[in-house]
């Protein structure tokens, strides 16, 4: 064989030999597996027809079982993080299985509602509200000592308390605060000790402010490197920040809110012994970007339900029509396309195993594509399946949620309104 077609036969190998080694495997795997055929046939029988946020309430219950049981009789309290269970009743049924009166609130809509709804709850802050929206809430509740009236407003600067010292004293109100420490996401709060004690001073040259604790708030432990390093340094600064706190003030600290965690750290704060309270919310129902070790006793359960418009033979892409089967057939994954109700969510395709977004077509809200190889079955009205990726904005997509148990749809739980 002449030198120049060996060297193109061997270059054409090793080019079918990389084809080959890239080639996306086929992911399709049928159907829905028995749990979404069962929740399929509840979808059904509820006449259900349109994209909806579904909460498996079995589920949710082994999640609060698994929180309980971690932090065992006489742990730490629960703070539930209302913006990760925006709904009223599903807030209401984490709160009583966990056995807590404690939430954490992130506007002024959510703290008036929550505050309504139980009127003798603790609420926290879990960030600063604007100076304006504070004083409106201060005047609207003047002279209200339900404990939902009083919360612990978030401190996070000298600044943003002198603001809040001059909102009580104009209406002459008591003022309870809870100061943001800065354990290491560095997204704001009192970075250092002598920034702490010196707000400190300034908080005890008003009477009408109460300080409340303190909060420190970790998620990037279990993103970074060295995450028994990052553990650590939380532990000291948290550490810190208490012993500021009892030299300046001299409270009792079972008198005091000293929070801390996220549901992704809470596991590791368990024993902590600078903190009494753990902020827990998004590990109730689990959403993707919560498929991490910690949360790993924790089980999905909220999923989007929406109908399959239309099932077409073959993708087609528009304008690269003629090699969309050169594409089909390098990839299986892509050989079907399957439009649904909606889309464009914050989620991944979870059932039928096999279904993807396709790139090439781009992201709708109206029409999603989604492909699959020729082992996925689905059909038109069917239903797919996508899990959330965060719970916050998500949930407050879909209108009431679908609460799931026993293989029925039992209960339709409104969400709060919409809210950043």
């Amino acid at each position: 064989m002449p030198r120049r077609a060996l060297v193109l036969a061997g270059g054409a190998a090793l080019g079918v030999g990389a084809l080959a080694i890239t080639r996306p495997s086929d992911r399709g795997a049928g159907g829905h597996d028995s749990y979404f055929t069962a929740l399929s046939a509840s979808l059904r029988q509820a006449g259900i027809a349109q994209p909806t946020l579904v909460i498996d309430r079995a589920r949710l219950a082994a999640n609060i079982a698994v929180v309980k049981s971690a932090i065992g009789p006489g742990g730490h309290s629960v703070r539930v993080v209302a913006k990760s269970l925006p709904s009223p009743k599903l807030l209401h049924m984490v709160m009583d299985g966990v056995g807590t009166g404690r939430a954490m609130v992130f506007n002024g809509d959510t703290l008036e509602q929550v505050g309504a709804a139980r009127p003798d709850a603790d609420l926290l802050l879990g960030k600063p509200l604007p100076a304006v929206a504070v004083a409106a809430f201060v005047q609207r509740h003047a002279g209200d000592e339900r404990p939902a009236a009083h919360p612990q407003f978030l401190v996070d600067s000298a600044h943003r308390l002198s603001q809040i010292i001059d909102i009580a004293r104009a209406h002459d109100a008591r003022i309870r605060t809870n100061f943001e420490i800065d354990v290491g996401l560095h997204r704001g709060g009192f970075a250092t000790d002598p920034d702490l004690a010196a707000a400190l001073d300034l908080a005890a040259t008003e009477p009408r402010i109460e300080v409340a604790g303190l909060m420190g708030y970790d998620p990037q432990v279990v993103k970074v490197p060295f995450q028994d390093r990052a553990l650590a340094a939380v532990h000291r600064r948290y550490a810190g920040a208490r012993a500021v706190l009892h030299e300046k003030r001299q409270i009792d600290p079972r008198a005091l809110t000293l929070n801390t965690a996220g549901s992704p750290t809470y596991q590791l704060h368990l024993d902590d012994p600078n903190v009494n309270e753990l902020a827990i919310g998004s590990g109730f129902v689990k959403p993707c970007d919560f498929d991490i070790a910690t949360l790993s006793a924790h089980v999905p359960a909220a999923f989007i339900a929406t109908p399959v418009i239309k099932a077409t033979g073959q993708t087609r892409i528009p304008g690269l029509e003629s090699v969309t089967s050169l594409l089909n057939l390098w990839d299986p994954n892509s050989a079907r396309s399957f439009f649904i109700y909606g889309g464009h969510w914050l989620a991944k395709p979870v059932s039928p195993r096999g279904l993807e977004y396709n790139a090439l077509f781009g992201r709708s809200s109206n029409q999603e594509m989604l492909t699959g190889s020729t082992r996925v079955a689905l059909q038109q009205d069917d239903y797919v399946f996508l899990r959330p990726d965060q719970s916050e904005a998500v949930f407050m997509q879909f209108g009431d949620l679908a609460v799931y148990d026993n293989g029925a749809i039992v209960e339709r739980w409104p969400t709060f309104p919409i809210s950043a």
